[in-house]
């Protein structure tokens, strides 16, 4: 079977899954609101396409009924992600999506025994949120199984897509995470600052609520956990900033400005900048006698290797290749699963573990 359906199809990133999808052979359902632009991207491709909302309940069940899976790829997934969910469940489809959101992460996580009785598997973040890190911090915790501290940090070297951009404003103002003995824990924006060597020199970075905050828990059983991106100064100070006028920048009037603003802009990168782009890991693992062990991966840009990935795993879904209940990347297709892909190179930096 080669059929699935593709939620946002719409979005810039969406469509770069879209043109992947029916090169390695698939068939998606291309689904969105545009109906303009989601007929158009469908006829291009030759694919069939359907327009619906997700508060309808009967048409979502409708379209999820001729499908084994869904690939979600509108964002914000805060606004996505439920309902989609819940369709799986009554319809037993299994549930993929791109999201990085620690909030959706957990929200899904919770659905873990209703997703198991339905035989279905709920596979949140199956994009460069958090494929690559996800299965960094699992080789991580086989190189160093007593680990109880895990950090992990990324350096994007490219632009960013209107969805990103749009979640990001709908975040500001929430703070930070970590997570402490095992808790989710809400800490100040940009609440640590640390300089770390992606492999290119050393860099700036500071802590943020990334996805892996919630999932490398559930992938390694590791208790304390931070997230870390390298950003430039001006977005460094303008985080710290955050801590005092999070309010006003949460204010209904100024996110709408600011996403209205954000529609002015080019959809994502060019093609160009996405080939020329990369995306850098790094990752470090201590436990309570103060052994550690560090690791490197290197990486395409960001929404490349989130097309890959997303293609990838949905072709494994297609093929029966799925652990029913909540997942994570690295539970279900193990921690080398990121080695499959062109362009990614990783390295150990000490001679913990099994290199």
């Amino acid at each position: 079977m080669s059929s699935f359906l593709l939620y946002g199809a719409n979005g810039y990133t969406g469509e770069l899954i879209a043109r992947l999808a029916v090169q390695k052979g698939l068939t998606p359902v291309l689904v969105g609101r545009n109906l303009q632009k989601i007929a158009s991207l469908a006829t291009e491709l030759g694919l069939e396409y359907r327009i619906f909302t997700l508060d309808n309940t009967a048409a979502v069940d409708e379209a999820l009924a001729d499908v084994p899976v869904v690939l979600n790829c509108a964002g914000p997934f805060s606004q996505t992600a439920k309902l989609l969910v819940a369709g799986c469940l009554r319809t037993k489809t299994h549930y993929l999506d791109i999201t990085g959101e620690v909030a959706v992460f957990e929200a899904i996580a919770a659905q873990n025994s209703s997703a198991q009785a339905s035989g279905v598997m709920l596979l949140p973040g199956v994009g460069f949120d958090v494929v690559p890190s996800d299965c960094l911090a699992a080789h991580l915790k086989a190189r160093l199984p007593t680990a109880t501290q895990l950090t992990l940090a990324f350096q994007a070297l490219g632009k960013i897509s209107r969805g990103t951009a749009t979640t990001m404003v709908e975040a500001q103002g929430k703070g930070g995470l970590v997570r402490r003995s095992g808790v989710l824990t809400s800490v100040p924006a940009a609440w640590k600052t640390r300089t770390i060597d992606f492999g290119q020199g050393s860099a700036i970075a500071v802590t943020i609520p990334w996805g892996d905050v919630s999932t490398a828990f559930y992938s390694t059983g590791i208790p304390n956990i931070e997230v870390y991106a390298a950003f430039p100064a001006s977005i460094r100070i303008g985080m710290v900033a955050t801590r005092y006028i999070g309010g006003l920048l949460s204010l209904p009037p100024v996110q709408n400005l600011q996403k209205r603003l954000i529609q002015n802009q080019l959809p994502g990168p060019t093609e160009i900048e996405r080939t020329q782009g990369k995306s850098l890991l790094w990752g470090e693992v201590v436990d309570d006698s103060g052994k550690t062990a560090v690791s490197r991966l290197q990486c395409p840009e960001g929404y490349t290797l989130t097309a890959m990935t997303a293609v990838e795993i949905v072709s494994r879904v297609l093929a029966g290749q799925f652990h029913p209940g909540f997942q994570t990347p690295s539970l279900v297709y193990g921690a080398d699963f990121i080695l499959n892909f062109d362009g990614v190179v990783r390295k150990d930096l000490n001679g913990l573990g099994n290199g």
